[in-house]
This record gives C-alpha cells, sequence and structure tokens, in this order.
C-alpha cells in the first residue's frame, strides 16, 4: 500500500501503533546513524525530510486533528510530521497559529525546530500578528521555544522589519547553545543583506562574546560576504 492510501485508510483512534510500524518501514539505517550524531537524541526512527513532508501533506488533507490528537510525540519523526502538518494546512492563520502555539512545547531539537519553522510559510503573509507570538518565544525559559521565535524572525529580514530585528536580537539573553546559535546564524544572515546597518548594529550591541564572535565567523565564512576584513578585525 502507497502513503497516499495508507493514510486515508488508517483509523488514528484505534490503530495509531500500525502507523508508527508503517514508520519504521520506511526507515534508512546509515541516515539514522548520521542524524543521531548531529542531532544528538537517541529518538530518531530514521527517516528522510522530503518522505516525512510527502506525509505531512497527505495528512494535512484528511483527519489530522485526530492525528495530531494520537501523536505520542515518542519519536523525532512523530514530532516532526505534527510541525509538519500544521504548515501544510489551509486554514486561517488564526487557527494556525493556534495550533502552533501548542505544538511548539513539543519541540525537542534544533533540526525539528528549524526544518518545521522554515516550512511555516503563512508567516510571510501573516508578519504583524505573528510578530507578537514571536516576542512572547523570545521570553520563554524553554531553550527550543526561545529558538522557535528566532527562526521565524527570519521571515522578516526585509525594508520593513530589519531594525525591529535587530532590536529582538539585541534583547535576547540565554546561556543555551541553541538559541546563541541560531541567534548568531540570523546576524550573519542580516550581515548579508544589510551588511552596513548590522556592523553598525554590532559596535553597539549587548550581545553575549560567544554569539558575537560566533555571528561574525559565521558572516566571513559567507561566500555571499566580500568585505570580510572589517568583520576580522570587529571579533573580540
Amino acid at each position: 500500500m502507497n502513503t497516499q492510501n495508507f493514510i486515508r485508510t488508517v483509523d488514528f483512534n484505534q490503530d495509531y501503533n500500525k502507523f508508527i510500524e508503517y514508520l519504521f518501514s520506511l526507515k534508512d539505517d546509515e541516515y539514522q546513524k548520521f542524524n543521531q550524531k548531529i542531532v544528538k537524541t537517541d529518538n530518531i526512527i530514521g527517516i528522510r525530510l522530503p518522505i516525512l513532508k510527502n506525509i505531512a501533506k497527505i495528512i494535512a488533507k484528511n483527519d489530522y486533528l485526530i492525528f495530531i490528537k494520537n501523536n505520542k510525540h515518542q519519536y523525532s519523526e512523530e514530532i516532526m510530521l505534527h510541525g509538519l502538518v500544521i504548515t501544510y494546512l489551509k486554514i486561517d492563520f488564526n487557527e494556525s497559529i493556534k495550533l502552533f502555539d501548542e505544538y511548539i512545547k513539543y519541540i525537542d531539537s534544533w533540526a525539528t525546530c528549524d526544518s518545521v519553522v522554515m516550512n511555516y510559510k503563512i508567516v510571510s503573509k501573516n508578519l504583524d500578528i505573528c510578530l507578537i507570538k514571536i516576542k512572547e518565544y523570545l521570553k520563554s525559559d524553554k531553550p527550543f521555544i526561545k529558538r522557535v521565535g528566532i527562526v521565524l524572525l527570519f521571515y522578516y529580514l526585509n525594508d520593513d522589519y530589519i531594525d525591529e530585528v535587530l532590536k529582538l536580537i539585541n534583547s535576547i539573553k540565554s546561556d543555551d547553545y541553541y538559541v546563541k546559535m541560531a541567534n548568531a546564524w540570523l546576524i550573519s544572515i542580516c550581515l548579508v543583506k544589510y551588511y552596513d546597518k548590522t556592523v553598525k548594529f554590532l559596535k553597539s550591541c549587548q550581545l553575549d562574546d560567544w554569539t558575537y564572535n560566533k555571528a561574525l565567523q559565521k558572516a566571513i565564512e559567507s561566500y555571499r560576504i566580500k568585505d570580510k576584513e572589517i568583520l576580522r578585525k570587529m571579533k573580540k
């Protein structure tokens, strides 16, 4: 049975374990080993992202609320699928963000966070409303929720929002590696898109030294930035 037929016929209320068995039938052992090394978690089945996206698209067109209700969030792929399904729903943004808001508490890795958030395209058409949620996420004491807020800011790297983005970047305080790395990544892309403005920001920012230097390092490594000597001299 192909994926589409399986999803259409499986009863998530009664046969959720059968769905897990199906996920394990899609396991790629080599990919599992690779993913465990970079994601650093043991709850990975080992299913490649394009396959998960295809499954999520099909669930989103069927009984997605029943799937979400019965999701046990035991494996990384279950958590990923929950988020991806939300990103594919053709529903009002207010309804979507409610589902997303409930979902993010399950995120337990940078890979799930980034894959889901970068796929949440509806944000780009609802920037003002979503910015309110982002500010809430950035205040969270849970590292991956804070990271969700940071990665969502990638949708705001335009003329209308860049000043607000830099202001929010400056307000982020955390000792968590994954939060600081996401912030550094975001700053490096700000340097790509708004070089002069971001350089000026960095000269007076309140970032911790690790995030500051990591942002400069990532920007220096980028082929999209030509003037790297100034950045090298700015490192602390």
